[in-house]
């Protein structure tokens, strides 16, 4: 009997890192392979719609970027920790492939399988490499993108294979939209794990602005920080805008089809997802993105006519509910925002990525 080949993913910090990963999971289980996900605690928590098939181990990593002077002394000792625990693995495991998404979770993973010369590759979800992507952009045998044109460092080569969408988005591509009209309709907001509060300050306040005949229609789906949920809650209430204020929703994919609008930051998954469905959206760049990585997400679906682009320092109260307000008056170019939406989509993502991590494994055994 032959051997299951093993796929290591790397990936962890956020769902922009995750799902992406979880994508490509499920698309080598179903062509036989073994798969195995590294990354940390944090990680972890959004590792729970991976298929019962993937086994997930916890590696130790940290960064420079969070907590105060003792937690940056010892960021080099975990992630060393975490590395050297990560080449046992790999010497253990023998893995055919290991595929970072971003995040420093990916960090022991990938050092390891440089250190052991495994086929490696990574995946960029945004139109600009992140820190730890940038960091082993040139030390890996293939640099994959979800955006395209991507920033890429002098000297590195990438193939554009877009970003990958799990089965559950899958499953809803192109959805049928139904337009704004007199009947019930439905707004999803939803933001990463970074800058989400804004969405929490204004977003409530301009859809309980908009004029009874709307607000007797409207459900909303808000997605909110754990530290912002009763509060928005309470406003939503408040205000009679009949809501569901969730820190997470495990139906996301589902919520995005039922939409007739959706508000949301514009991070990569983000926007795959909202493109495979189809829907209109708002999107609101991160302004506090060091490289503008939002924007370059945003780019193809603005350019497109499927979206509306809103500045941070613009993303007021009274603007937003004019805006939503005039969409809702407008069901033709609702209707027609949904189909360029879909237009951008890349649907194969999934299948161009595996094949990309196949080939890279053929040619190791050249």
């Amino acid at each position: 009997m032959t051997k299951k080949p093993l796929l290591i993913l790397a990936a962890g910090g956020t769902g922009g890192h995750m799902f992406p990963a979880q994508a490509l999971a499920e698309e080598m289980l179903q062509r036989g392979w073994k798969v195995k996900l590294s990354t940390d605690v944090r990680g972890a928590r959004y590792a729970g719609g991976f298929p019962s098939d993937v086994k997930i181990e916890i590696s130790a990593s940290a960064t420079f970027a969070r907590g105060g002077l003792f937690a940056k002394i010892a960021t080099p000792f975990i992630i060393f920790l975490g590395v050297t625990a990560s080449v046992f693995k790999i010497i253990f495991d023998r893995p055919a492939a290991v595929v970072g998404f971003g995040g420093y979770p990916s960090i022991p993973a990938l050092s390891a399988a440089f250190l052991l010369r495994t086929p490696r590759m990574i995946h960029e979800q945004n139109g600009v490499l992140g820190r730890v992507n940038q960091l082993f952009a040139q030390y890996v045998h293939k640099v994959a993108c979800g955006t395209w044109p991507t920033d890429l460092p002098d000297g590195v080569e990438a193939v554009h294979t877009g970003n990958p969408v799990r089965a559950a988005v899958r499953q809803r591509a192109q959805s049928p939209y139904i337009v704004p009209g007199d009947y019930l309709m439905s707004v999803l907001v939803f933001g990463g794990s970074q800058g989400a509060r804004i969405m929490s300050d204004v977003v409530p306040p301009a859809l309980s602005s908009l004029p009874l005949e709307a607000l007797k229609n409207l459900r909303v789906s808000h997605q909110a920080r754990e530290e912002d949920l009763e509060r928005v809650r309470q406003y939503y209430d408040e205000n009679g805008v009949k809501a569901e204020v969730e820190l997470f929703f495990a139906d996301l994919p589902a919520r995005i089809a039922e939409a007739q609008l959706v508000i949301s930051r514009s991070g990569a998954s983000s926007v795959a997802d909202i493109s495979v469905i189809g829907r209109p959206s708002i999107l609101i760049p991160l302004a506090s993105a060091i490289r503008a990585e939002q924007h370059a997400n945003a780019r193809a679906l603005v350019n497109a006519g499927a979206a509306f682009l809103v500045e941070e320092k613009d993303f007021h109260v009274e603007p937003l509910s004019e805006m939503i307000n005039g969409f809702f008056a407008m069901p033709d170019q609702a209707h027609a925002m949904a189909q360029k939406a879909f237009s951008c989509a890349m649907t194969d993502a999934g299948e161009t990525l595996a094949d990309e991590v196949i080939s890279l494994t053929r040619k190791s055994q050249v």
